[in-house]
């Protein structure tokens, strides 16, 4: 059932860049459809992730929620608040709630700070606190990131990724948000430093409470920490569904191609979904109608024609698919009829 005031409201988002040259307020020149008509929520308390290939507007979207970047049109609302259009206390107060874990730990601290310093910087600039306070409030966050209070006056430079990423999370935490944003906060890690993340991000989550939307390419890591995901492609949500749903019986079949990219130890499981052929097209000019029909193996005549509208199936279940919008099971991509064993996987690039 849909949460009647969720704490986050994404209304018919669109977030496009006028090409380099042109100018920013030219009507006619070339854009980036970078985000194009998102609608989405996030509940109290909940966990949404957003996954898809690169290209598809993850990033943009997290940053138009935070406010980075201004929307060429529709709205994003925090507790019934509109992001883009709050000033004084009641943007300071969207701030302090708002916080964001980005990809890459380096690129987001200032090098020339310690990590003490760059835990306090939100707390300084959102008033919270004395010295004292601050200080004791560091030596928690630490604590409840899994670093050692040796590490406090360290510079960025002497911590690891993995470490320096705790630092990023325990920083996001110090103005106790309500709302948190991790961008592909594992991407940068080596592989046996992402579970320790990943692990960290849900004991907090179960700690804190806090709302959380994860964003990765990756499916097997969004369906460890996430209870709903959306699913993007080229700017435009195509699948929205409970994780357990979406594993269960993907009905987009992009959602059935990211599915196809998780590895699976049993052989017969792997070739269940069917990898698509080709690249994500150009956001400066995106397909006509449905902008994955290029790629779509079940692509009709009116996939190349109109885009489908957002269906609401069972479950509250958001799908934007011509073929599929019936509320029924949906045959698999690489599966045969009746009791044949599933069509072996081709590559595509062959």
């Amino acid at each position: 059932m849909a949460d009647v005031n969720p704490l986050l409201r994404i209304e018919n988002l669109r977030v496009h860049f006028p090409l380099t040259g042109w100018r920013v307020a030219a009507r006619r020149g070339p854009v980036v459809h970078a985000v194009d008509g998102v609608s989405l929520t996030v509940a109290r308390g909940e966990s949404v992730g957003l996954i898809g290939e690169s290209g598809s507007g993850k990033s943009t979207l997290s940053r138009a929620v935070m406010g980075v970047y201004r929307p060429t049109s529709g709205r994003v609302l925090f507790d019934g608040i509109d992001v883009h259009r709050a000033k004084g206390s009641a943007e300071r107060q969207i701030r302090r709630r708002m916080q964001m874990v980005f990809q890459n730990p380096y690129a987001s601290v200032n090098r020339r700070y310690t990590v003490t310093q760059i835990i306090q910087e939100p707390m300084k600039v959102q008033k919270l606190g004395d010295a004292a306070e601050r200080e004791r409030r560091t030596r928690e966050l630490l604590d409840l990131v899994g670093l050692s209070s040796r590490l406090a006056y360290r510079y960025p430079h002497e911590l690891s990724g993995g470490q320096l990423q705790r630092v990023a999370i325990a920083r996001a935490l110090s103005t106790r948000p309500d709302f948190l944003i991790a961008d592909e906060p594992t991407a940068a890690l080596d592989v046996s430093v992402r579970a320790q993340v990943m692990n960290l991000l849900v004991d907090l989550k179960q700690e804190l409470n806090f709302s959380l939307l994860f964003i990765s390419h990756d499916l097997a890591t969004v369906s460890y920490i996430a209870d709903r995901v959306a699913v993007l492609y080229l700017g435009r949500l195509v699948e929205v569904a409970s994780i357990d749903d979406l594993e269960r019986d993907p009905r987009h079949p992009y959602t059935e191609a990211l599915l196809a990219a998780v590895p699976r130890p049993d052989p017969d499981a792997a070739r269940l979904y069917r990898a698509p052929g080709g690249e994500i097209p150009s956001a400066v000019n995106p397909p006509s109608g449905c902008h994955y029909h290029p790629r779509c193996p079940l692509a009709e005549e009116r996939c190349r024609q109109e885009y489908p509208p957002i269906s609401v199936l069972s479950g509250n279940r958001r799908l934007a698919c011509h073929v599929r919008a019936g509320d029924r099971p949906a045959p698999r991509l690489g599966a045969g009829a009746g009791d044949e064993p599933p069509v072996p996987y081709i590559d595509p690039s062959n």
